[in-house]
């Protein structure tokens, strides 16, 4: 039988760094703002199960962007003549700007990989304009230290799809048993970025966004901590999640069975039995 999925999507005019940019976001439910920030190369359609479980929309208003360059987030005008490289203070910018324009004060901010180690930026720098933050598959680094800008330039070359070659990437970062309908649908998510936009990504993922020679003081008691992470991911594996829980006090990190790199788009079922208490947490902490 035909379904309405309870979503509204939106654009929003949004002027950023010194650009206009049409950002699209989805948003339902009701409640405690929660934004969800989705992965390198990809879009909001990751969250589309999160943001579809009435479980979470009894009490969540949950919004779900694609950032600037990604999904239906086109990049603004003059895109053609510049270099799209994500830095950190870009992303906890954006996330900043977009609770200003949308009037969202106190949310909770969940991000996965990218979103994950911005999650780690906005809680050394802005934890009190945050309720609590979800970091899935967070560390402090990723790659290895001589990974330059350069081992990446494969993935934006003419000679190279740079979409099908960013699949190939991702492919073997999700757990085996997870379902092969979003499995494949996550690959179809990098398949279809833009040009350019998961190397980047992974310019913030690699070099600009390293948080391991930082002072990590963080105040976990104003802004909750969660941390969790897919035992199969190589690329965030649970040993970093530990490291970061580590170095910052009163965090809660969660190791996830059955989990890769995507736990919202490769396994929701699985993630969201992990997801569901961290929310009911910090709403009865509210």
């Amino acid at each position: 039988m035909p379904q309405l999925e309870p979503i509204s999507g939106h654009y929003l005019h949004l002027d950023f760094k010194s650009a206009a940019h049409r950002v699209y976001f989805e948003r339902a439910g009701q409640g405690i703002p929660l934004i969800c920030l989705h992965t390198a190369g990809a879009d909001g359609r990751q969250y589309r199960e999160i943001i579809n479980d009435p479980r979470v929309l009894e009490h969540f208003e949950v919004f779900v962007p694609d950032m600037p360059w990604h999904g239906k987030s086109s990049p603004p005008a003059g895109w053609q003549s510049t270099e799209y490289r994500l830095t950190a203070d870009d992303y906890t910018g954006f996330v900043l700007a977009f609770m200003e324009a949308m009037e969202i004060s106190k949310p909770v901010v969940m991000g996965c990989s990218i979103g994950g180690r911005v999650v780690l930026h906005l809680a050394l720098r802005h934890a009190a304009r945050m309720r609590a933050l979800i970091g899935l598959q967070s560390g402090l680094h990723a790659g290895a230290d001589d990974n330059s800008q350069q081992t990446l330039d494969h993935l934006h070359h003419p000679n190279i799809h740079g979409g099908e070659a960013a699949t190939v990437a991702v492919a073997g970062l999700m757990a085996p048993q997870s379902p092969d309908a979003h499995r494949w649908e996550t690959l179809w998510h990098y398949a279809s970025g833009g040009p350019g936009v998961f190397r980047g990504d992974l310019y913030y993922y690699f070099v600009d966004g390293d948080l391991r020679n930082q002072d990590l003081r963080v105040d976990t008691n104003e802004c909750p901590l969660f941390l969790l992470s897919g035992e199969y991911d190589y690329s965030a594996p649970p040993s970093a999640g530990r490291e970061v829980a580590a170095r910052i006090k009163g965090s809660k990190f969660t190791e996830m069975a059955g989990l890769g790199h995507f736990p919202m788009s490769e396994n929701p079922d699985q993630f969201k039995q992990y997801l569901l208490p961290v929310l009911d947490e910090i709403r009865a902490a509210g």
